[in-house]
C-alpha cells in the first residue's frame, strides 16, 4: 500500500524521486541561487534610495544611542520610529554592525541625512542578508516539489521585480518580513500549527501592518488546530493564546513598565494620515476620490455652492484630512469594516473546512483585502499578496494566468517610486525580464505534453477540473492581453505624450492615471479570488 502510494507521489519517475527525497542537494541548488540574487541586487547599491533609507539610517541611530525607554519618545528627526517594538531591535543588531562600515551614522545629530558610500552599502547589505529568511522561506514551501516546480517559484519571489524594485533600489526590509510570513504559512500547510501561530505572531511585532491576516490566523487555528473535544480543544487554544501572549508580551512589555504603551501604540497607529498615502495605492478609494471630483465639478456646474476641501487626501506625516466635497468622509473605522466585509466569505471557508493546502491562498486573499480598502494605504503592500500568490501560482493554469496578470500590474504600479531617469532602464528591464520569464515557465509547465507534478495532492487543488483544464496550455485571454497593453499606453502618454501636448500643465495626470488603471487590475484580482474562493470545495 505505501509503496503504490510513494509511486503515485513520485509519477513512477525515479529521477524525480531522487530530486523530492534529497534536501541536502535542493539546500545547494537555493544557496547558488541567492548568491546570484545577491550580485545582481548588489550592483544596484549605487542607485536611487527613497526618504525610508534616512528614516531606517536614523532608527540605527535611535536604538543605538539612546536607551531603550528613549526609543519611541525621540523626536530628533521627523522620521520618528514607528515600527512595532522587535523590529526596532532588529535595528538594534544592525547597529553592532554599522561601526565598521561608517560610525557617524549612529549619531543622532552628525548623522541627519547622512548618505556616504559606506553607509549606503551598509543599508544594502543588510537588506540583501536579510533577505536569506525569505530564501529559506521559499525552500521550506517547495522543498518537495519538482526541481524545474522549485526553480520557477524562487525566480517568481526571489527575482520578484516589485521586490526588487521596493527594497534595492527605493529601500526598505519586505523581502526579510515576507520571509517570517511564508515561514508560518509553510509551518502550517504541514501540520505544525503552534509553530506557524508563533512565527506570525512575532511578524506582527516587527511589522504590525501585517494584522490584516490576523482573523484568517484566528479562524483557521480555531477550527483546526483548537479541535478535538471541548477539554483538549480548549487546552490547544489556552497554549496557543499563551504562546501569542508570551511573543507579544515580550515585545510591549518593557514599554509598559516604562509607562509608554500609548506612546508606542501612538506612533504605531497615526491614524491622522490621510486616506490615501502619497501616491494613490491602485485601490478601491482611487474610485471614491474621483467619483467626488467628479460630481463636485458637475455640482458646482449646476449652481450649487458646494466647498472646496480644506485639506489633501494625502499626508506622509500626521494631520488633519477631511478633505471630500460631496461624498461622506471616509474614517479608519470605515475602512476597518469594509475589510472585515470583505473577509467574510474567506472566513467562512476557514470555519467550515480548515484545509492546510488552502490557508496560502486565503492569507493571500486577506491582505489583498487590506489593500483595496484599508486606511492610508502604500503602494507597495501589494507585496503581501502578490509574494504568498507566486507560491500557489503553480496549482492550475487558471491560478498561474492570474498570477501572470496581477504580477506584472502589481509591478508596474510600484514605477512612481523610482521616479529618476537614470534608474528607468533598471525598472522596464525587470519588469519586462519577469514577464518573458513567467511566460516561457508557465508556458512549459502547463504545455499538454508536461506530466503532472509529482508530490501535489489532489486535494490540495480548491477547485475541481477537469483533466483536460488543468493540462491546458497557458494562454492569456482577449480582455488580459488588451488591459496589459493598456499599460504599456498609459506609460507611454506619462513619458512621451504629456510632456508634448500638455507640457507643465496638470503635472499630476500621469501618475492619477497609473492609480486609476492599476487600480481596476487589482480591482479584478480581487473579483477573481473572491470567485476562487466560493468556488472551492
Amino acid at each position: 500500500m505505501s509503496h503504490r502510494k510513494h509511486r503515485r507521489h513520485s509519477g513512477g519517475d525515479s529521477n524525480k524521486q531522487v530530486q523530492i527525497q534529497n534536501p541536502s542537494s535542493a539546500i545547494s541548488e537555493l544557496v547558488w541561487f541567492y548568491l546570484a540574487a545577491a550580485c545582481f541586487k548588489l550592483l544596484l547599491a549605487p542607485a536611487y534610495h527613497s526618504t525610508d533609507f534616512e528614516v531606517h539610517r536614523n532608527w540605527l541611530a535611535i536604538t543605538h544611542s539612546l536607551p531603550l525607554s528613549q526609543w519611541y519618545t525621540d523626536e530628533t528627526s521627523p522620521w520618528t520610529l514607528d515600527y512595532p517594538p522587535l523590529f526596532a531591535h532588529f535595528e538594534r543588531f544592525l547597529s553592532f554592525f554599522a561601526p565598521f562600515f561608517d560610525p557617524i551614522m549612529l549619531d543622532l545629530t552628525r548623522g541627519l541625512n547622512h548618505k556616504s558610500p559606506a553607509t549606503i552599502l551598509f543599508q544594502r547589505l543588510s537588506v540583501i542578508f536579510s533577505d536569506a529568511v525569505l530564501v529559506y522561506a521559499v525552500y521550506r514551501l517547495t522543498r518537495k516539489l519538482e526541481l524545474k516546480e522549485r526553480i520557477l517559484i524562487w525566480v517568481l519571489v526571489v527575482w520578484s521585480p516589485g521586490l526588487i524594485i521596493v527594497d534595492h533600489l527605493h529601500f526598505q526590509y519586505n523581502g526579510f518580513l515576507l520571509g517570517l510570513l511564508l515561514l508560518s504559512l509553510s509551518a502550517l500547510e504541514e501540520g505544525r500549527d503552534l509553530l506557524g501561530g508563533f512565527l506570525f505572531a512575532i511578524l506582527l511585532c516587527f511589522k504590525h501592518l501585517f494584522a490584516v491576516a490576523a482573523p484568517v490566523y484566528f479562524v483557521y487555528l480555531l477550527r483546526h488546530y483548537c479541535r478535538g473535544g471541548l477539554f483538549k480543544g480548549f487546552g490547544r487554544l489556552v497554549l496557543m493564546g499563551s504562546v501569542v501572549v508570551a511573543v507579544f508580551a515580550a515585545a510591549f512589555g518593557p514599554f509598559i513598565y516604562y509607562g509608554q504603551i500609548q506612546q508606542v501604540l501612538r506612533r504605531m497607529f497615526p491614524f491622522g494620515r490621510g486616506l490615501c498615502h502619497a501616491y494613490w495605492a491602485p485601490n478601491f478609494w482611487v474610485f471614491y476620490i474621483i467619483l467626488d471630483k467628479v460630481l463636485a465639478f458637475i455640482l458646482v456646474k449646476l449652481g450649487f455652492n458646494i466647498q472646496a476641501p480644506t485639506a489633501s487626501f494625502t499626508g506622509g506625516l500626521v494631520g488633519d484630512s477631511s478633505p471630500f466635497a460631496v461624498l461622506p468622509t471616509v474614517t479608519p473605522l470605515i475602512t476597518l469594516g469594509m475589510v472585515l466585509l470583505a473577509l467574510v466569505p474567506c472566513l467562512l471557508k476557514a470555519w467550515k473546512n480548515p484545509k492546510p493546502g488552502m490557508i496560502t491562498r486565503w492569507v493571500a486573499y486577506a491582505y489583498s483585502c487590506g489593500f483595496l480598502f484599508g486606511w492610508h494605504v502604500h503602494e507597495k503592500a501589494s507585496l503581501h499578496f502578490v509574494i504568498p500568490l507566486a507560491v500557489v501560482a503553480l496549482k492550475s493554469v487558471e491560478d498561474a494566468k492570474h498570477y501572470f496578470f496581477l504580477s506584472i500590474v502589481s509591478c508596474y504600479s510600484l514605477f512612481p517610486l523610482l521616479f529618476e531617469a537614470q534608474e528607468y532602464p533598471i525598472k522596464v528591464l525587470l519588469l519586462l525580464l519577469h514577464a518573458v520569464l513567467m511566460w516561457l515557465g508557465f508556458s512549459s509547465h502547463f504545455s499538454n505534453n508536461a506530466p503532472k507534478r509529482a508530490t501535489q495532492r489532489r486535494e490540495d487543488y480548491e477547485v475541481e477540473t477537469s483533466g483536460a483544464s488543468r493540462n491546458a496550455g497557458f494562454l492569456v485571454g482577449f480582455l488580459g492581453k488588451t488591459y496589459l497593453l493598456g499599460l504599456l499606453a498609459v506609460e507611454t502618454w506619462g513619458l512621451f505624450l504629456h510632456p508634448l501636448i500638455l507640457g507643465e500643465k496638470l503635472p499630476f495626470l500621469p501618475l492619477m492615471m497609473i492609480s486609476i488603471y492599476c487600480s481596476l487590475g487589482i480591482a479584478y484580482s480581487w473579483i477573481w479570488q473572491v470567485r476562487r474562493i466560493i468556488q472551492s470545495n
